[in-house]
């Protein structure tokens, strides 16, 4: 459908062209070919509007006014012959084949901005290593041992992007991507690197926190939900089979890092991946008052995107994080 109307726009470009060639009778008079590429100003206002679903927040995004908003997204509507948005009431709207230029658009603005930053600080994106991970991951298991693997590849340039599941691993730009899911994603390759053990944890002065427990009492003891994963505490109970009463009404967050602060600062128990807290366990920052440990049904996952050229060092990286993982 989008390709067809596409063609149409494309025909209706070049019988335009044909007639306003007619007046040009002589060689010298023609203009060389000229790439089909509309205005990056024109580009900028389509994604803006796009993106805020509003010419009018658009035109405060990019400093302009709504009018000059309005006359870009005509003027490139007009270019490719083909209506990108559509009004249904008072909403703003994408058109089927509007969806499908923003997100050729949003990628081809990244590049030519990356190629920009790269031109000023003087040294090529091309080289560096992006590995995209979530924020808990990253910041509680992958940074604390990247001098390990600098030390191990000095040469690497690595980035670290936070990541969340929001973004779907087929549309990362990363080189490589550290997931937790059950392992089924589409546009990727995807390889094993551990299952998630989850353990409960406490400040060691956590008020009404007394050893041993031989019963979870949610009443006396609040417990922090994970707002993304709200069967957690019954996944881990579950598995456990510790003795609990009482309702898990604590307040929620919607990271494991977020957990993790909480109950560093004595907001109460909290369930997050142990591999994420072991070094804090072993430190005395935070411990462990039950010890029932149980994997839930995820794994973490290294995935590599299909439609990116695969990094030169992708498979170093790869190996040590299993290394890492094994050894951990």
């Amino acid at each position: 459908m989008c390709l067809k109307q596409f063609a149409r726009g494309c025909e209706k470009r070049k019988d335009a062209k044909k007639h306003s060639d007619m007046s040009f009778t002589h060689e010298k008079d023609r203009s060389p070919m000229r790439r089909f590429i509309p205005s990056l100003a024109a580009l900028e206002c389509f994604e803006a509007a796009a993106r805020h679903r509003s010419f009018t927040h658009a035109a405060q995004d990019l400093g302009i006014t709504q009018s000059g908003v309005s006359r870009q997204i005509a003027a490139l509507e007009q270019f490719l012959g083909l209506k990108l948005f559509q009004r249904i009431g008072s909403r703003l709207v994408l058109t089927e084949v509007g969806e499908a230029y923003l997100r050729d658009t949003h990628r081809l603005l990244s590049d030519l901005e990356n190629s920009a930053i790269d031109a000023v600080r003087g040294q090529s994106l091309s080289g560096v290593f992006t590995l995209a991970a979530p924020t808990g991951f990253a910041t509680h298991w992958l940074i604390p041992r990247l001098a390990r693997l600098r030390a191990a590849q000095p040469e690497l340039l690595i980035e670290i992007r936070m990541q969340d599941d929001k973004v779907p691993p087929q549309e990362s730009r990363a080189d490589l991507i550290v997931r937790r899911g059950g392992g089924a994603w589409a546009g990727v390759r995807a390889e094993p690197l551990a299952p998630e053990e989850l353990t409960v944890i406490a400040a060691p002065d956590l008020p009404g926190l007394q050893m041993p427990l031989d019963i979870l009492d949610f009443d006396r003891l609040p417990s922090l939900q994970n707002a993304k994963r709200p069967d957690l505490w019954l996944t881990w109970l579950r598995g456990t089979a510790v003795a609990y009463k009482g309702a898990i009404l604590g307040p929620r967050f919607d990271s494991s890092a977020a957990l993790i602060a909480g109950a560093r600062h004595g907001l109460g128990l909290a369930l997050v991946p142990r591999m994420y807290v072991a070094r804090e366990i072993g430190d005395g920052h935070l411990m462990e008052p039950f010890a029932g440990k149980t994997h839930s049904a995820e794994s973490f996952w290294a995935l590599r995107p299909e439609h990116l050229p695969p990094h030169p060092r992708s498979a170093q990286v790869l190996a040590w994080l299993k290394r890492e993982m094994k050894a951990a």
